[in-house]
Order: structure tokens, then C-alpha cells, then sequence
């Protein structure tokens, strides 16, 4: 029995420790998919990292969650893609889907304004992937890094559900 609660504590222990020594750095998977490399994302604005580098995501569902605690700075008048200030002072793009930007904003519902304070997790914008997929050439979504500010990134690529830690690693 001692055993037991010594193990609930030193675990919960742990985690507490954890999450306060990286809580300001974390970063979450904002949509649920496959991450693939900008290289293979089928426009150059972004697979020749014109706007900065970082990863892209077939998404499975247009659910899209904030990767980070942060500030909204940017929504797109055609709800197309968001962009967050951290609160380690990294930039980040989420631009949902090639062309997307010619729906002005059919299929897309924002949930969240500039000037936002958000928290990682928290619901950014519903896709309707449904109403959308026939009308662009991809869903691919790129996240991009538009200012690292002398951080650097590395991602794991592979199948991902959205919230999900340590995928995507800022330091």
C-alpha cells in the first residue's frame, strides 16, 4: 500500500515539476493529421520557406487548437489562417489549406479575435472540411515559424492528434 501512494505521489510530483519547468515553452499540435515537411507542401511560398520555416499537417478534421499560450495578432478577414505571438516570443502561422484564401471564408468559423489572450489548447477555427475539400487544390495546412527570435525547432514527423506534447520541440 505504501508503495502505491509513494508512486501516486512521485509521479504527480514529477509532472507538477515538469509542466512548471517547461510550462512557457510548450508547444501543442493544433490539428490532428499527418505532419509532413514544408518540402513537401505544394505551394513555394511555403515549401521554399518564403515566410519562415517550420512543418505543415494533412489534417484529419477541421478542429485547429492554439499550439501555444500566447496572444492572437493576426486573423484573416477570410478566416483562413491565424497568427499567434507566444508567450516565449515566437511567431507562428497557421494557414489552413492552398488557396483558401479565394473562399473568403466559407466553410471556416474563427473563434477567437486579434488582440485574444489565448492559452495552448484553447479552440482556434472549425473547418468544414466537407464544404471546403472540392473547392482547393489541399488541405495541407503549414504552421509556420515566422520568427523564431533565436530559438530553434525540431518535429517529428508522422500521425498526430491534436493537443498532443513534445511533437514539436522550441528551444
Amino acid at each position: 500500500m505504501f508503495e502505491k501512494i509513494r508512486d501516486i505521489f512521485f509521479n504527480r510530483r514529477m509532472e507538477n515539476t515538469v509542466e512548471e519547468n517547461v510550462k512557457e515553452d510548450i508547444f501543442l499540435i493544433p490539428i490532428s493529421g499527418d505532419i509532413i515537411n514544408l518540402d513537401d507542401v505544394p505551394d513555394e511560398v511555403f515549401s521554399k520557406r518564403m515566410m519562415g520555416d517550420g512543418f505543415a499537417i494533412k489534417p484529419e478534421n477541421g478542429q485547429v487548437f492554439s499550439p501555444v499560450d500566447g496572444t492572437v495578432v493576426g486573423v484573416f478577414p477570410t478566416k483562413h489562417a491565424i497568427a499567434i505571438r507566444s508567450n516565449f516570443d515566437v511567431e507562428i502561422l497557421i494557414h489552413f489549406g492552398m488557396d483558401t484564401v479565394n473562399l473568403n471564408g466559407e466553410g471556416f468559423t474563427v473563434y477567437v479575435k486579434e488582440g485574444s489572450s489565448i492559452k495552448a489548447g484553447d479552440k482556434l477555427l472549425k473547418v468544414d472540411l466537407n464544404e471546403v475539400k472540392d473547392k482547393v487544390p489541399s488541405l495541407i495546412t503549414p504552421i509556420i515559424f515566422t520568427n523564431l527570435n533565436g530559438k530553434s525547432f525540431s518535429y517529428t514527423i508522422g500521425k498526430v492528434i491534436a493537443k498532443e506534447k513534445n511533437i514539436v520541440i522550441i528551444k
